[in-house]
C-alpha cells in the first residue's frame, strides 16, 4: 500500500522568519507536532479543509508552484520523516527547488531519514521562559550532529522572561557547532521587553547572532 500524508495546506507566501527572510517560497503544512507550545499561533491540526496526498498527486501539487524553495513546516514535519524520505528520493530531482525544512530539532532519528533529501535546516530552540516547556537544550546535541551536513541556523523566540543561563546555553550550543542564531521577540511584544538589552547579552557571547522579527505578521502575510 503507498505511504500517504496528511497535508493542512499548500500555499506560495513570503518567508517571514529566520535567514531567508523576504524569500518566495511554497509552504506545505503538516497536521502534527510532538510539542505544546505556549506561544504556537499556528492552525496545524488536521480538520475537514485538510487533504490526503499519495506520492504522484502531491508531486503535482508542488510542481505547479514557481516558487524555488519549499518549505515544510506545521506542525512538526518530521512526524511525516516515512513519507518525506520515500518522497523526496523519488522526486527531488524532477522537483527542481530546494528542500527548506522547519523543525523544533527534537527529532534526531526522523532527521537522519531525509537528510540526504534536505538543503537548508530552519531549527527552534524552545525555551522554557517563553514555550513552556521543560527540556534540556542538550537535546539538540543529537540532532545537530545531523544536521550540520547541511546549512542550517537556528531561531530563538523570547520575551522579557529570557533567563541569562538560557541565553548562555544557546550561545554555547551555537558556538559548538558554528550555527547562526536568530533571535526572534515573541509576539505581540510586551511593552516591558528590552530588546536591544537581550541583544547585547546574546552579542556579547556569540557574535553570529541577529535580530529578526516575525515580518510576515508585520505584513499581514500568511
Amino acid at each position: 500500500m503507498e505511504n500517504r500524508i496528511k497535508i493542512k495546506e499548500i500555499f506560495d507566501s513570503i518567508q517571514g522568519e529566520g535567514s531567508y527572510i523576504g524569500q518566495k517560497q511554497l509552504f506545505v503544512r503538516t497536521t502534527r507536532c510532538n510539542l505544546n507550545c505556549s506561544y504556537c499561533d499556528t492552525d496545524f491540526l488536521c480538520d475537514e479543509s485538510s487533504q490526503e496526498y499519495g506520492f504522484d498527486e502531491f508531486f503535482e501539487k508542488l510542481k505547479a508552484s514557481d516558487a524555488a524553495t519549499v518549505s515544510f513546516t506545521g506542525g512538526e514535519p518530521l512526524l511525516e520523516a516515512d513519507f518525506l524520505c520515500e518522497f523526496l528520493r523519488k522526486y527531488k530531482n524532477r522537483l527542481n527547488k530546494k528542500i527548506y525544512l522547519e523543525t523544533n530539532g527534537t527529532n534526531a532519528e526522523e532527521l537522519a531519514k531525509v537528510i540526504d533529501y534536505v538543503d537548508i535546516i530552519s531549527m527552534d530552540i524552545k525555551l522554557k521562559s517563553a514555550a513552556g516547556i521543560e527540556f534540556s537544550l542538550i537535546t539538540f546535541d543529537e540532532f545537530l550532529e545531523i544536521a550540520k551536513q547541511k546549512e542550517v541556523f537556528a531561531k530563538v523566540v523570547f520575551d522579557e522572561n529570557i533567563l541569562d543561563t538560557e541565553i548562555k546555553e544557546c550561545c554555547e550550543l551555537a558556538k559548538k557547532y558554528q550555527i547562526e542564531l536568530i533571535l526572534q521577540p515573541r509576539m505581540p511584544m510586551s511593552t516591558s521587553l528590552d530588546i536591544e538589552g537581550i541583544f547585547d547579552k546574546f552579542y556579547k557571547q556569540y557574535k553570529n547572532v541577529r535580530l529578526i522579527a516575525q515580518m510576515h505578521k508585520f505584513l499581514n502575510l500568511r
